[in-house]
């Protein structure tokens, strides 16, 4: 069983920046292709941003290209999404996933049904 667990949310301006944190536990961290996925109220959840279990690929989102970076430190079992230049309509609660389907390879994936293991979700308010 792989348990994750998101921090770093908060409330910021817009234009400000945070960066979340995703740490997952129960499996060889470098096996597990990870993903980041928001849900504002009212509205279905969506993929954000991806990294492979190498941590050589990347793939986002178009509505958050060049203002997110998702990241990973397999030394520390954790993966990063650092957000830049945010909007008001990048609220939402955000959500960490991973799987070890295609463990070790470049494989990344972008649709929620790919992922088996979900946290409990960080809150980014972004004020206008």
């Amino acid at each position: 069983q792989v348990q994750v667990v998101e921090s770093g949310g908060g409330l910021v301006q817009a234009g400000g920046s945070l960066r979340l944190s995703c740490a997952a536990s129960g499996r060889t961290f470098s096996s597990l292709a990870m993903g980041w996925f928001r849900q504002a109220p009212g509205k279905e959840r969506e993929f954000v941003a991806a990294i492979s279990g190498t941590g050589f690929s990347t793939r986002y989102a178009d509505s958050v290209k060049g203002r997110f970076t998702i990241s990973r430190d397999n030394a520390k079992n954790t993966v990063y999404l650092q957000m830049n230049s945010l909007k008001p309509e990048d609220t939402a609660v955000y959500y960490c996933a991973a799987t070890p389907r295609s463990a070790f390879t470049g494989t990344i994936y972008i649709r929620g049904d790919q992922y088996d293991y979900w946290g409990q979700g960080t809150q980014v308010t972004v004020s206008s």
